[in-house]
């Protein structure tokens, strides 16, 4: 996030041909996210983001399973520290991105 609106990096690859590749199993690979942000259509700033973990087996997208959700919960809030982010188990299992200075969720969305 860059003054409170949403930078993505490292989205694509959501289907790859990774599987199969070995050496390589401890960076999960198989493990994706997708993206549902909420912004604000006035000023572009975000005001919440929802991820959906998944996990790709035989070229197919499919929900991950909770031990998967939870390990790429970790990975976020490791990396995410430093930038002061954190995540949460949200409505659908979705993962919740929380940081610094959050618009009030119990404020109406645009």
């Amino acid at each position: 996030m860059f003054r409170q609106k949403l930078i993505l990096y490292g989205c694509g690859d959501f289907l790859n041909d990774y599987e199969g590749i070995s050496g390589y199993e401890r960076f999960r690979a198989d493990l994706g996210l997708m993206y549902f942000p909420t912004v604000n259509r006035a000023t572009g700033r975000l005001l919440r983001l929802q991820l959906s973990p998944t996990q790709m087996k035989r070229m197919r997208v499919q929900r991950a399973l909770d031990a998967d959700s939870n390990w790429l919960r970790r990975l976020l809030d490791r990396e995410g520290r430093r930038f002061g982010t954190s995540t949460e188990t949200g409505e659908d299992r979705r993962i919740e991105l929380k940081w610094k200075h959050m618009p009030d969720s119990r404020a109406p969305l645009p």
